[in-house]
């Protein structure tokens, strides 16, 4: 079968419907899921395309909602070919990109319809986009709304790009008072300014430095604000990349009084830990940082208990210098991880080992991603009506992870070198191949995703 093909039949002896596997086939007819039948009730008709799966395991396109993808404007650091590339070899089938390190910034009605153009016919999987707010931009908010963001990030402290500055608490009141009865959610960079302790940590070669620069507290002051915004305005709230266990009780509480908060966590929070950087290696270097071990492990426990939500891959390019290899100084490197084409065996590779099982895989990476950008009715699920973005993978099988199999522009990363369980063989979207065993379809086919608008006429 071609790759760019339209299939109209996926067959396999593991497929993931609800929470169980088994034999099945998909049947899809114009992009979406047709049925889902036993193998012994679907008759192969002349001229159909069935793939057959064999026994890999065939579920539901990854939902990657935290994707800087950098273009227009530092497109050196990346770009809408080469990560929607990565992301369909590794089983992503939708992205939604972040507002910031494209120049301009997704923050206006205009800057929203130039990331369109720049994006167009150059994604290989489903793109949807984040706007920003930033101070004084909230009578631009409703409009990026009408326009189709899938809602808005905003940061408690320097985001470490000058056009997309922090917002004030007087910045975020103006906001949440325009987003008020629209349906949309606004994320948080959850940290904040505090006086860190820094006694006896002075080399910047060494991961302690920076780790004492960034203490839990600063999230957990971050993350009290947000909830006591949640709480007075009722507009539904993200927390982004949760590196820290500490604030989860502030969250549980916030949930608990009726606040509509979600959290997120990350791979490289689960799969990392802080005594294991080696000094000077600065590809580990991320905002909020890699915690220790202790701190890793409650952070699945709390995903284990529905306390976190989601696990995204905040995928963050940039060029290697900025990653000051050669002086390997931690104070000033970039800060941010790229694992956008390895999130689901990073996930799996970790999760296996922990009792989690593949229907969380589906819970925490499609579907509650899918629901938090309010592309729950299309994405993230197998059922029919649902687009047919499929991911088949063998998750006993392991691969490791190689500079010449890595599809981001910039190949460096933490996970270079690693051992990861669950290989990805195909990826269809929307029932088309766009990737299989290492190639891809010879033209981008993913579409833009515009969300529709739920804003109230009374409003406007």
């Amino acid at each position: 079968m071609k790759l760019g093909s339209c299939v109209t039949a996926v067959r396999s002896t593991r497929v993931l419907i609800g929470n169980e596997v088994c034999p099945a086939v998909i049947i899809i007819e114009n992009g979406k899921i047709k049925q889902i039948v036993s193998h012994a009730d679907f008759t192969e008709v002349d001229g159909s395309q069935v793939l057959d799966a064999g026994n890999s395991l065939v579920m539901p396109g990854i939902v990657d909602c935290h994707v800087h993808v950098n273009e227009p404007g530092r497109t050196s650091w990346e770009g809408f070919w080469t990560a929607t590339r990565a992301a369909a070899a590794g089983g992503v089938t939708t992205i939604v990109d972040m507002p910031l390190n494209s120049v301009p910034p997704t923050t206006t009605l205009g800057n929203f319809q130039e990331k369109q153009r720049e994006a167009a016919g150059k994604c290989f999987v489903d793109t949807a986009f984040w706007g920003g707010v930033i101070p004084g931009n909230q009578l631009e908010l409703r409009p990026m709304i009408q326009a189709g963001v899938a809602g808005f990030k905003c940061f408690l402290i320097h985001s470490g790009v000058d056009e997309f500055p922090h917002v004030t608490d007087s910045d975020l009141h103006s906001a949440m008072k325009q987003l008020q009865d629209t349906g949309s959610v606004l994320l948080f960079h959850a940290e904040r300014d505090v006086e860190a302790n820094t006694d006896g940590a002075s080399d910047p070669r060494q991961y302690s430095t920076f780790l004492q620069s960034r203490p839990d507290v600063m999230e957990t002051e971050a993350i009290r604000i947000v909830t006591e915004l949640c709480r007075q305005y009722q507009v539904r709230c993200h927390i982004v990349h949760l590196s820290s266990a500490q604030p989860l009780e502030l969250i549980q509480a916030a949930r608990q009084s009726g606040a509509p908060l979600t959290v997120e966590t990350t791979h490289h929070y689960l799969s990392l830990c802080a005594e294991d950087i080696p000094v000077g290696a600065t590809q580990f270097k991320c905002c909020p940082p890699i915690r220790g071990s202790t701190n890793r492990e409650l952070l699945w426990s709390a995903l284990k208990e529905g306390k976190i939500d989601m696990v995204v891959s905040d995928h963050s390019p940039c060029t290697p210098e900025l990653k000051k290899l050669e002086r390997g100084d931690f104070t000033q490197a970039w800060g941010g991880i790229s694992s956008l084409q390895f999130g689901l065996s990073l996930f799996w590779s970790s999760a296996s080992k922990r009792g989690f099982t593949l229907p969380d895989v589906v819970r925490l990476l499609c579907h509650e991603t899918a629901r938090l950008c309010r592309l729950d009715n299309q994405k993230g699920c197998l059922a029919p009506g649902y687009d047919a973005d499929l991911v088949i993978w063998d998750p006993e099988k392991e691969f490791e992870i190689k500079e010449g199999n890595i599809h981001h522009k910039n190949k460096l990363t933490p996970y270079l070198g690693a051992t990861l369980q669950g290989l990805v063989r195909t990826t269809i979207i929307r029932g088309q191949l766009v990737y299989r065993d290492g190639c891809f379809c010879p033209e981008p086919l993913g579409q833009l995703l515009l969300l529709p608008s739920r804003t109230h006429t009374a409003h406007l």
